[in-house]
């Protein structure tokens, strides 16, 4: 008995191997998607978070400056304090630098004591060159490079960035920290060059044996301004910092395998649809049911056994490829620098090969249930067997609501968990919701096609075997919906990305040095420089904004605190909601929205953590958060203070953007060579400075916006070829199938072409109530991504923007697609062979 089920259904897959190929392929893509982005994700978080530990050393705690550096007073305190074995200190900088042969880099300076690194942080430690002396270590020109800055900026000479000037420096060796381009000095030598004398960043310490970090901390004093974090922290910082962006880019990648599980469903439904009377016969030939049940199983296990196999492969093939394009970048800015190779896991690979074969034992679940529950008299006499009716109807109905509910919920572990969950319920109450969708609408169209023949076979099929139709067009709904709410999210995140750029960049020009946050306090504008850029003619008003990265909790990535003038903060700033008037003798903050989740920032209230980081805590905060504005920049978050304020508050002149208005009827050309010679003259160097005009910056963020989401409409280009490729299979399946019926037609009378329209007609009605479906499921989708998964993963937000001529095209695309397929495949079935069938029931 067990071989003759055995080459049951290995007739079956050999002699339609086209139709199982669909499901199989959907598995492999969605098996392949997933496992590489896990092993991108994986190798570039390893390599990361390995040069971070190489460069944090082993300490057992870490003393940060919250902004700025402290004074090195503090080291003599600790280095000198009975508990404590060994303190290293150190000054962090990040800056730009240019190579011998005038390539710019991002470098980050580590200004170290060479007797006290290497026994806290041994891959920092500086290893001179051959001929240098061994005075290098602590010469004032000397500089040490890692393996990436010396790959980037050679190994002779390099100028780092200092303001607006490049200051020379000789390469004297190397370091052997992994990661980013890193460039190591002695400690004194590096605060004489950025003018920090007297400052540290940071502070390793060793405690002496027994010692509790936290109850040397608890009787240890920090001056305002410093925080404790322990090397956990880096780590933690890491994992925040990318997480959102790893988690949305897998659950996207896992939109495959869901559509494949709906087209395993839909081949095998068909597949056992076709073979009820063969079912029907082994049954009484002796199968029991639930060796019928094992027969559909194992082959829906076969589908995803072979489809994980080789998505396992393709996906490897895919990360390696993709690490070497992207750098380890992954698109998203998160682990710039990084360059890792490819770590492949054998248990990652496990895990998501059976991922896959699940998806397709849950695709093959429910064929496999109606193999088993066969009423056999009459499925042997050809009589079919019984649809589910409207049995189904109150579990369709309870998964949506379900679906609903679980979008109102919060985060978990500070990620979307239950928003994820709500769409995967929206769309499978959606889809099994189809029987009735169908019966609602085609029992009220079929009255008015009683005078028209072909169109009244065309729907009175459609309303008789509904359940085939929900079946055959499940993986077109399921790629449809997946699609359209990927269209409507990043429409509405490029619309309000696009408003968001015209309120913060009302000047004409835009001039600034250094690249990111990071390096802001090493590579910025001077006064002098600022003066004689607002009185170069044409110049109509100038503005500055500084930009300083703050640590206000070790455990999270820094803040950035953007000080810029502030008139008419409602104007000025894309702001939710209306902002508050700052009561008098308060200072007023006005942060972004990821301050109101990640530290609790509320309107008209103080903000603690930053008037720590400030030093100002007190029992009267200085500080009012005034108000929230979007900001789809920074996610770990950002404060906007007026720069007269953080002027005030710091002594801080400096500025890191400075943005221009034109005079009417100025020159744009004669304005920025005026600027370009200025800079020159300042700086005393070429390309330190960068110049754009507004229109500049937006098209080139837009720019990088469309190529961040270019996977997104590939993946939608996919989902929805697989989905069609899986209507192709069912109506082939069933054309060959009702071959007698079409030779009957002919019979009565119908032409050839009339049958094929009838057939094509059917296919336009299923397809056009999986695309009506797949629109109403993929806006409710939307709906939950634009106000449910980008707030809670990112924390921002974005107004909902509908394109429905695009939305609209897309699916009368599906239904033209679905008709065109119904044709092709019933020209095989509607041929001379189809009149020859009836002959077989005579």
């Amino acid at each position: 008995m067990a071989s003759l089920l055995r080459g049951f259904s290995w007739q079956e897959l050999r002699h339609h191997p086209w139709r199982h190929a669909t499901a199989v392929v959907a598995v492999m893509l969605g098996v392949a998607l997933a496992f590489a982005v896990h092993l991108i994700n994986a190798s570039a978080l390893s390599e990361f978070s390995s040069a971070v530990r190489s460069v944090q050393g082993r300490p057992d705690l870490e003393l940060r400056a919250a902004q700025g550096g402290f004074d090195e007073s503090l080291y003599a305190r600790l280095a000198a304090h009975p508990q404590v074995r060994l303190a290293s200190p150190i000054l962090e900088l990040s800056t730009q630098a240019q190579g011998g042969a005038g390539g710019r880099a991002a470098l980050r300076v580590l200004g170290v004591d060479a007797l006290a690194v290497a026994s806290i942080a041994p891959a920092l430690m500086p290893s001179l060159d051959a001929g240098a002396g061994r005075f290098d270590l602590f010469a004032p020109d000397a500089v040490f490079l890692n393996p990436a800055a010396r790959q980037q900026l050679g190994d002779q000479r390099v100028q780092v960035q200092v303001g607006l000037r490049l200051q020379p420096l000789r390469v004297a060796g190397t370091v052997a920290a992994p990661g980013a381009a890193t460039a190591v000095m002695d400690i004194g030598a590096a605060q004489d060059l950025f003018g920090r004398r007297g400052e540290l960043t940071r502070i390793d310490l060793r405690l002496a044996p027994g010692t509790s970090a936290r109850d040397f901390l608890r009787g240890l004093e920090l001056p305002a301004g410093v925080v404790a974090a322990e090397p956990a922290d880096a780590a933690q910082r890491i994992d925040q910092l990318s997480r959102a962006y790893r988690v949305n880019l897998t659950v996207l990648a896992l939109v495959a395998l869901f559509t494949g599980a709906f087209l395993v469903f839909s081949v095998l439904s068909l597949s056992v649809a076709r073979r009820l009377q063969q079912l029907a016969l082994l049954g009484v030939l002796g199968v029991t049911a639930r060796q019928r049940l094992g027969l559909v199983l194992g082959e829906s296990l076969v589908l995803g056994v072979a489809g994980s196999g080789a998505g396992i492969a393709l996906g490897t093939g895919l990360a390696a490829l993709a690490l070497r394009l992207l750098g380890g970048d992954l698109g998203g800015g998160y682990f710039s620098g990084v360059a890792p190779g490819l770590q492949w896991s054998a248990p990652a690979a496990g895990a998501y090969g059976v991922l896959g074969v699940i998806a397709a034992a849950v695709g093959g679940w429910f064929p496999a249930r109606l193999a088993q529950r066969l009423p056999l008299a009459p499925s042997l006499k050809g009589l079919g067997h019984a649809g589910t009716g409207r049995r189904g109807h109150g579990v369709s109905a309870a998964l949506i609501v379900a679906g609903c509910l679980l979008a109102l919920m919060p985060p978990i572990a500070g990620m979307p968990l239950a928003a994820y969950l709500s769409v995967g319920l929206l769309l499978v109450g959606g889809i099994t919701a189809l029987p009735a969708a169908v019966s609602l609408v085609y029992d009220r169209l079929a009255p008015h096609t009683a005078g028209r023949p072909l169109a009244l076979l065309a729907v009175e099929r459609a309303r008789r075997v509904r359940e085939s139709a929900a079946v055959a067009v499940s993986g077109v709904v399921a790629a449809l919906s997946l699609a359209i709410a990927l269209t409507v999210m990043v429409a509405s995140f490029r619309d309000s990305v696009t408003r968001w750029l015209d309120v913060l960049l009302p000047a004409d020009l835009y001039v600034r040095t250094g690249e990111s946050s990071a390096a802001a306090d090493t590579a910025f504008l001077d006064p002098a420089f600022v003066q004689a850029a607002a009185s170069l003619p044409g110049i109509a008003r100038a503005g500055t904004q500084r930009v300083r990265p703050l640590l206000l909790d070790p455990s999270m990535p820094p803040v950035v605190l953007l000080a810029r003038r502030l008139e008419e903060p409602q104007r000025q700033l894309p702001m939710v909601g209306e902002a508050r008037p700052v009561p008098a003798g308060r200072i007023g903050v006005y942060v972004s929205e990821a301050m109101v989740d990640l530290y609790g920032a509320r309107v008209g209230q103080g903000l603690p953590a930053l008037e720590q980081a400030f030093g100002q805590a007190g029992a009267t905060p200085r500080f009012f958060v005034a108000g929230i504005w979007r900001d789809y920049v920074r996610q770990t978050g950002a404060v906007m203070v007026d720069s007269e304020d953080y002027r005030r508050l710091t002594g801080d002149t400096r500025s890191n953007d400075l943005h221009l208005w034109l005079a009417p009827g100025a020159d744009t050309g004669g304005v920025l060579a005026g600027l370009r010679q200025l800079g020159e003259q300042h700086a005393g160097a070429a390309g330190v400075l960068e110049f754009a005009s507004a229109q500049d910056i937006r098209a080139a963020s837009l720019r990088i916006f469309d190529r961040s989401f270019a996977v997104t409409y590939w993946l939608q280009a996919v989902a929805i070829a697989i989905g069609l490729f899986g209507v192709a299979a069912s109506f082939s399946a069933q054309v060959l199938a009702r071959r007698k019926e079409f030779g009957l037609l002919q019979h009565l009378g119908l032409t050839r072409g009339q049958v094929l329209r009838v057939v094509a007609g059917e296919g336009a009605a299923w397809t056009a109530i999986g695309s009506a479906a797949g629109l109403l499921l993929g806006l409710a989708v939307a709906v939950v991504l634009v106000h449910v998964v980008n707030p809670q993963s990112f924390h921002w937000t974005m107004d909902l923007l509908v394109p429905w001529g695009r939305l609209l095209l897309l699916c009368a695309l599906v239904v033209l697609a679905g008709t065109l397929t119904a044709f092709l495949a019933g020209r095989s079935a509607a041929g001379r062979d189809a009149v020859l069938a009836v002959k077989e029931d005579w």
